[in-house]
């Protein structure tokens, strides 16, 4: 009887420690993590909200978004800040790891976050909103600057950070470091790595955007890292302008190849891939219509100067156009989202040099004679077999023809085609033997 209810004991026992283990692992809080180590874009914003859309739907705990970024597009900024705003789940933007940055827009979407956490030896700041190219009319620089600092004020206040350090940040162009953005309120935590910063957040409660206030449950979280599709990565790299670039330099002279040597096939399948990835790069950034101008011009000019010729002045201004065209292609405010100095140089002087080159030799290969059929033979020396008073035999190219001649020549010496009529070739003496054929000679 008693043995019976110590094992009754052990299995109710044993029952409760599982059903106690089982319950303790299911109610484990999810983390879903988040990487954002380039510029600010549409790619990378797409990337944020998908990766937001799937920790709702998996009811995540939380969001870390750990961000390294020189800056981007304010467009795409505003997007990420507004989906951070909206996103069911808490998010916790931070800066890591040490040595990174959320320079210019990445200042904006750090702000955001519900929690904002920088590692040591971070910064953040110097969002000063820039433009590419010519300074622009102070009257839009000076509206630009306001309607920057205005989009931060409207979160940043209601985050309870300080608004005038954030505010700095954009107009006076004020960086700070970790422990600065810590004094200053601009940041909540300072964290070594993700795991310490989980735990250091437990427990904590946060006041969302909408005004609701939760308590975060981070401590021994899964972390479930939300990676780049295939597609996100691909265009990554394509939104790069200078790959872009490249790609569309490479398409256009394969294409130019195909037309000039038909049948081929491979140049032109490959070089249509090329300019369409290049246009879809292309489409995703700020574009000058100018510069794409300035780009359609440079290759009239060239072609100019390759059909008419200009001493070469059409030339030299067709390259000017469009290494000029090259390097304000893109608008962007950020260094990594244009197309680079060596770039816009290398790419100019190689399409431009290579287009010449070719339409020269189109050029030339139209002005050249047929060489096929009888108009192969215009010009060339022939040998009499029997003389030509005025018509006889001519040898050429191992061939025996029927030909015609101006003068009277002798069996055996030689002539120079000058045409055809026919099948009969027109000749001329080549030589000293012949005498002119009278007019009305004797019979």
């Amino acid at each position: 009887m008693r043995c019976g209810a110590l094992v009754a004991f052990a299995a109710l026992a044993v029952a409760l420690s599982t059903a106690s283990w089982a319950q303790k692992h299911e109610s484990a809080p999810v983390v879903l993590q988040l990487r954002l180590r380039d510029t600010i874009q549409p790619v990378t914003a797409a990337y944020v909200a998908r990766g937001l859309a799937q920790a709702a739907s998996q009811h995540a705990d939380a969001i870390v978004l750990e961000l390294s970024t020189p800056g981007g597009l304010l467009d795409s900024t505003r997007d990420i800040v507004e989906k951070i705003e909206a996103s069911p789940v808490p998010v916790i933007v931070y800066v890591a790891p040490s040595g990174s940055r959320a320079a210019s827009a990445g200042f904006f979407v750090l702000e955001a976050a519900d929690v904002a956490a920088m590692a040591p030896g971070t910064n953040a700041g110097a969002a000063h909103p820039v433009f590419a190219g010519a300074q622009p009319d102070p009257i839009l620089k000076q509206k630009t600057e306001n309607d920057a600092a205005a989009f931060l004020r409207s979160y940043v206040e209601r985050r309870g950070r300080n608004v005038a350090a954030a505010e700095d940040a954009v107009r006076n162009s004020k960086a700070y470091s970790a422990d600065e953005a810590q004094q200053l309120h601009l940041i909540d935590v300072i964290s070594p790595h993700t795991a310490a910063l989980l735990d250091m957040l437990d427990g904590r409660a946060i006041k969302r955007f909408d005004g609701a206030t939760t308590t975060l449950r981070t401590r021994g979280a899964t972390v479930l890292a939300f990676r780049p599709s295939l597609r996100e990565r691909l265009l990554t790299r394509l939104v790069d302008p200078n790959i872009a670039v490249l790609l569309l330099a490479a398409g256009v002279l394969l294409i130019y190849l195909e037309f000039n040597v038909p049948g081929t096939i491979v140049p032109g399948a490959v070089g249509v891939l090329f300019v369409l990835l290049a246009l879809f790069a292309l489409n995703l950034l700020p574009l000058r219509y100018a510069s794409v101008a300035l780009l359609l011009v440079a290759m009239v000019l060239i072609a100019l100067e390759a059909k008419y010729g200009g001493h070469g002045a059409l030339a030299l201004a067709g390259l000017a156009s469009l290494i000029f065209g090259l390097l304000t292609l893109v608008n962007s405010p950020v260094q990594e989202l244009r197309v680079h100095v060596g770039t816009a140089v290398g790419v100019g002087l190689a399409i431009g040099g290579i287009t010449f080159f070719l339409i020269i030799i189109a050029m030339r290969a139209r002005r050249l004679k047929v060489r096929t059929g009888l108009d192969a033979l215009v010009d060339q020396l022939a040998k009499t077999l029997t003389p030509l008073a005025p018509t006889g035999q001519v040898l050429i190219d191992g061939a025996i023809w029927e030909a015609l001649s101006d003068v009277e020549v002798s069996a055996g010496s030689q002539v120079r085609v000058t045409g055809h009529d026919g099948l009969t070739l027109r000749v001329t003496a080549a030589g000293p033997q012949a005498s002119h054929i009278p007019s009305n000679p004797r019979r």
